[in-house]
């Protein structure tokens, strides 16, 4: 059973974060550049945090292994 979407960042497009998470899962660098410089222009504080939790469930749901928290 996939868990519910973690909440959109206020400020920026929900879609942006999402596509970001697409990038970073398929490994488009290219696009992924281009994405985080459109975020860069609009994020603000806990939009990050969204993304970082956006991109940690989709990370920890589709990777066999997880990477050590620094």
């Amino acid at each position: 059973m996939d868990e519910p979407a973690p909440p959109h960042p206020p400020h920026t497009e929900p879609s942006l974060v999402e596509a970001i998470t697409d990038a970073v899962r398929d490994g488009n660098d290219s696009v992924l550049r281009r994405l985080l410089a459109r975020f860069a222009e609009q994020a603000t504080i806990p939009d990050l945090y969204t993304l970082r939790d956006a991109l940690d469930t989709r990370l920890r749901h589709r990777s066999p292994w997880r990477s050590p928290r620094r």
